[in-house]
Formats: structure tokens, sequence, C-alpha cells
């Protein structure tokens, strides 16, 4: 989906690259505050129609994808690889099956860079012993893709730490980037992305999303953090409903995204991005009848409606190279629509600071895991050393 022949003389390049930038005056290096500014809404960045979205390599290269034994997360690794990274972490639930993926991507691409690690997103043990992993290959990552999720199913799941299925990726995505940051794995300029979707946007067929506010109201005395967790556990007052659960997933993933890029150091960025309609897919393995059997079989008659795991992956690649002024931000396709160009989400829901701040610290509280201190990870304050406080 990127365009990878910019113009001439228009080159963006990531800040904090030894190298020119001269969008500079349309794109701004710093880091900024997502509310108080109509700037994404009048840009929305479609970087490959605009013909200034140029491939940027990081400068060590390394990737960590998530989910990568199949579907999107395959395919993101693979195009990984096609674009020249150096190494890529593909993790997958079981061991064995990440290895095999490993191997078999090596064999696509010609290229032995793939290092398979164990990691089941539902798990706080397996996050752990992949942390700790990571802690002794001590190589920081320039890209985390945090691309594992699922469609809930008809009946309600729960994890062994009592979260809802389609939500509990979040609060190991979470463990895992809290962890990674804590350890100084992540890179000065590294890129998070983590996968959202079209439903939170409230205006896809068969999907709606809870009123956190009201809801709060309704059952918590107004306290918004009590109510986002309420969804994270499906608690007592939250009556579940499968498509209804996957959009407030993916709604508190955007916030989730908005609050991390407060707490981030200024070189770092997080985006919540959208793949898309991709259905062929084992993210819908899951999935109720009426999306299953009826939704998604229909979308794939329409042209234009649904479009091929790589061409979804792309958003991804495309999304790792954005600024950090766009750090917080919901990029997805146009209102209406499930594939094209990604653009910024103008929808007020999506910036209510608020339930930001209220999804974070709900995932703070049902994780067990925050950044310490609340200090930004990387930097002293005293000394601004870059080491470990």
């Amino acid at each position: 989906m990127c365009n990878h022949g910019a113009a001439a003389s228009t080159v963006y390049k990531r800040p904090g690259r030894d190298s020119s930038e001269s969008v500079g005056s349309l794109f701004s290096t710093q880091a900024r505050s997502i509310h108080g500014s109509n700037h994404l809404a009048d840009v929305h960045f479609q970087y490959y129609q605009q013909g200034i979205a140029k491939r940027i390599h990081m400068e060590h290269s390394i990737a960590l994808v998530t989910g990568a034994t199949s579907g999107l997360g395959y395919a993101a690794a693979r195009a990984l690889a096609g674009d020249g990274w150096r190494e890529i972490i593909v993790t997958g639930r079981r061991l064995a099956r990440a290895q095999e993926t490993a191997t078999q991507l090596a064999a696509e691409t010609k290229r032995q860079i793939f290092t398979p690690v164990e990691l089941d997103l539902d798990k706080p043990s397996s996050v752990q012993s992949a942390l700790a992993e990571l802690v002794k290959r001590g190589r920081p990552i320039d890209f985390l893709l945090l691309n594992a999720g699922l469609v809930g199913g008809n009946k309600r799941v729960l994890t062994t730490a009592g979260v809802e299925a389609s939500q509990a990726p979040l609060i190991g995505h979470h463990q895992l980037t809290v962890g990674l940051l804590r350890a100084n794995l992540l890179s000065p300029n590294a890129r998070i992305v983590i996968a959202g979707a079209e439903p939170a946007r409230g205006d896809v067929p068969l999907f709606s999303f809870t009123d956190v506010a009201a809801f709060a109201a309704k059952h918590h005395q107004g306290d918004r953090t009590a109510a986002v967790e309420d969804l994270l556990r499906n608690g007592p007052n939250a009556k579940y409903v499968p498509n209804r659960a996957y959009a407030d997933a993916k709604l508190i993933i955007a916030w989730w995204a908005a609050a991390l890029a407060r707490r981030l150091p200024s070189g770092m960025a997080v985006y919540a991005v959208s793949p898309g309609s991709a259905p062929d897919t084992e993210a819908v393995r899951n999935a109720g009848p009426a999306l299953k059997w009826l939704m998604i079989p229909l979308l794939k008659l329409i042209p234009g409606m649904t479009q091929t795991p790589e061409t979804a992956a792309r958003r991804y690649l495309q999304a790792s190279e954005f600024g950090t002024d766009v750090s917080g931000q919901f990029f997805a396709s146009a209102p209406g629509k499930l594939t094209g160009p990604i653009e910024a989400m103008r929808q007020p829901h999506f910036h209510d600071r608020a339930n930001q701040e209220a999804a974070w610290q709900a995932v703070v509280k049902v994780s067990g895991i925050d950044l310490s201190d609340g200090r930004r990870p990387h930097q002293n304050i005293k000394t601004q050393d870059t080491r470990a406080v």
C-alpha cells in the first residue's frame, strides 16, 4: 500500500535519523499533544497518495511481531524481510510453532533473519519468560508490532487471569511493552504499532461500542476506570455481546495508545492502526455465525470491501514511518470504508482524554504493571542519562 517512490524533491525522514527533512514545514518533528490541534484532521496522512512516503530503515532494523505464525502477522514479517530489515523476532503461543514459522519465512524470503520466541499473551508467565529472553539478548527493538488479536465467539471466554478473550491481547501487549520500556529494550526512536479496527468508529454494521461515560454513571458512580475494567473483565454489569466486545476492545486499544503516547520518551511514538478488512486470517476463527457466514461472505462479493493479508499488513509498515507529532493517533480506513488509504480518525470519542486515561489505569490495574514511578523510561530526570534509572 505504501508508495515507495517518493518525489525527488520531497523526502520525509523521521526525526533523529542523521538525514535531511525537506517536508518539515508540513510534518513537525516535535512531539505534541493530540488534543487542541486540528493538524491531523487537515493533513489526513494519506502518505502514499501525496507521494511523500519513502521507505526509511531503522538504524539497527530489529523488529518484533506478535501473532506472527499466521495471517497478518506472518504477512507483516515477510514484508519486513522484503524491505531489508536485519532481524525479525516472530512470536507464537508455542515455541515449536514459532520455530516452524521462522523456518518457513526464511525459506520463502531466502533470508536467515527470523528469530522465534514463545509468547502467549493470555499468560503473564509467558510474557515474563519472553521478556527474560529478550533481556538476555540485550538488543533494543526498533519496531514493535503488536498484531495479535481475535474476534470473540458466541460464548463468553475468560482467560485464567479473568480477562475477556477479545480484550486479553491488550493486557499481554501492555505487559510486553511496559516490560521492554522498563528494560530499556526499545531503541530511542522506536515505533510501536498496535492493531486497531474500524468497528471502533461506530459505523460498521453489526458492531457498536459501549458509551463508557454513561456506563460508568449507571454502574460505577461515574468512575470510568472501574467501567473500563468491567469491560476488560466482562464483569456483572457488562452483558456479553461478541461484536460489541470486539468493538469495545479495539476502542480501548485506541485510548490506550493515546495514553501511552503521553508517557513515552520524546523520540518514540505509538500508533493504533487498523489493517482493514482482511477476512482470510485466523482472527475470525471464533466469530459468531452472523459475522462468519453472513457479513464476511457478503463483503467478499463487493469490490473494494476486502483485501489480502499482504495488503492489510502494509498498513502497519506504513505507520512505522510516521513521525512523533502523530503519536497516539488511531489510523484506519476513511469513515464508511473498510479498505483503502488510512487516515487519522477525527471522531470525538477517540480523543476523549478522560476515557484515554481511564483505559490506561484500568489496563494497569488488570495487568498489574505500570511505568514504575511515572517517569519516562530511558531518562534520568536529573542527569538526562539514557541508562536505566
